[in-house]
């Protein structure tokens, strides 16, 4: 379930009142995803997905991924859009949590993955590439290479209980790993999507809508 925080009706009134969308005609909580509240929010004006966003995410990078949705977005990928408020800020709070709405994606994720679905899949991921090569900020990767090992560290050497000396083995994959890895500046950097699960991605006539 996805919906962690609540909201009473006259917060919910008072935070649309600063957008202009309309009145509120409904709203209801969505149960997908793992770390934010979403809520499905529809107005005079449309269909919209509000989100609160939970612990995990780190304030002070919200404006990256909003700032590359309106990025990739203007350049015609089919991606969320965040909705500016009339002071012209798309970040806000609700709740004493950052919060934003974004544009609804029409489409639903697929049960069953085919090869024409990964083709349509590949090609709208190499439009996200390219159209993201002019997108100027950077947000460096939570799960690098330098988060492997934390990573590994984590699980408490849970992996033994699946095969004796897992842990140990995968610890020596890492660090030879890492004893090769390139310096900055030598391989080639991009915006990537990085959090690729069948959730994430809407369909629609057996193609990406979102």
């Amino acid at each position: 379930m996805a919906v962690y925080t609540t909201i009473p009706p006259e917060r919910l009134d008072a935070f649309l009142a600063e957008y202009d969308l309309g009145a509120l005609k409904q709203v209801d909580g969505i149960a997908e995803g793992v770390e934010n509240t979403n809520y499905l929010v529809e107005t005079d004006s449309g269909r919209a997905i509000l989100t609160l966003y939970e612990k995990r995410v780190r304030v002070e990078e919200l404006p990256w991924f909003l700032g590359l949705m309106q990025h990739l977005s203007r350049r015609g990928l089919k991606c969320p859009t965040p909705v500016i408020a009339r002071d012209g800020v798309a970040l806000r709070s609700l709740m004493g949590k950052p919060a934003a709405i974004t544009t609804f994606l029409p489409g639903r994720p697929i049960e069953t993955i085919t090869p024409s679905a990964c083709f349509s899949l590949g090609q709208s991921l190499a439009r996200f590439h390219l159209l993201g090569e002019d997108f100027r900020a950077n947000r460096v990767n939570a799960l690098g290479p330098h988060a492997w090992q934390p990573l590994l560290d984590s699980c408490r050497g849970a992996g033994d209980e699946l095969r004796p000396g897992l842990t140990h083995e995968l610890g020596a994959i890492i660090s030879g790993i890492l004893q090769g890895w390139p310096d900055s500046g030598c391989l080639p950097t991009g915006q990537i999507h990085a959090d690729l699960f069948p959730d994430n991605v809407f369909f629609q006539g057996g193609n990406v809508s979102g």
